[in-house]
């Protein structure tokens, strides 16, 4: 697996925790509306088994986003995400909280985002991702955009870049090889 480039590698090494957007990372950005005024999002299973993964070899994911629904909440529960905020407008301040709250630094941080209120909390982190579908500001800017576009496998390649520039990738799949 030779699809990161070793500086990439080299920024991903230290990462203990992984901020995330919700719209337009985790989902495809487009908002589905009931007749009540009830939303619904897609989400896929390569990024959440990604996410699993790098639970497992004790990164942590934390979700920063600007919106909050039923749907988004019983995903975070179902993948056992413990950190999130929701209706964040200051994502820097969001994003420092839990930093404090972990004992971690920006030295140790991974961010995905895809728009301008994502900025705040990617431009300190030491590696900053988008999907290709990013804003062009965001895209500008960014240490690694992904080839998968956004709820369409792209925070799994930020996982599988973490995991493999950690060393944990190849022993992770080797327990399901047996």
């Amino acid at each position: 697996m030779d699809m990161f480039p070793p500086a990439i590698l080299q920024r991903a090494k230290d990462i203990r925790i992984l901020l995330l957007d919700v719209d337009g990372v985790l989902t495809d950005g487009g908002l589905y509306f009931t007749e009540n005024g009830e939303t619904s999002k897609r989400f896929n299973t390569l990024d959440g088994h990604g996410l699993k993964l790098l639970q497992h070899t004790g990164v942590e994911p934390v979700i920063i986003t600007g919106r909050d629904s039923a749907a988004l909440r019983v995903r975070l529960n179902a993948l056992n995400i413990q950190h999130a905020h929701f209706g964040v407008e200051d994502k820097h301040s969001a994003a420092q909280s839990a930093l404090q709250s972990l004992g971690l630094s920006w030295a140790q941080t991974a961010a995905m985002g895809d728009d301008w209120p994502d900025l705040p909390m990617l431009l300190p982190s030491a590696l900053a991702c988008a999907p290709p579908n990013a804003h062009r500001e965001v895209l500008s800017r960014v240490h690694w955009v992904t080839q998968a576009p956004a709820g369409h496998g792209a925070v799994r390649e930020v996982c599988d870049l973490l995991l493999q520039a950690r060393g944990d990738y190849a022993a992770l799949l080797n327990q399901v090889l047996l």
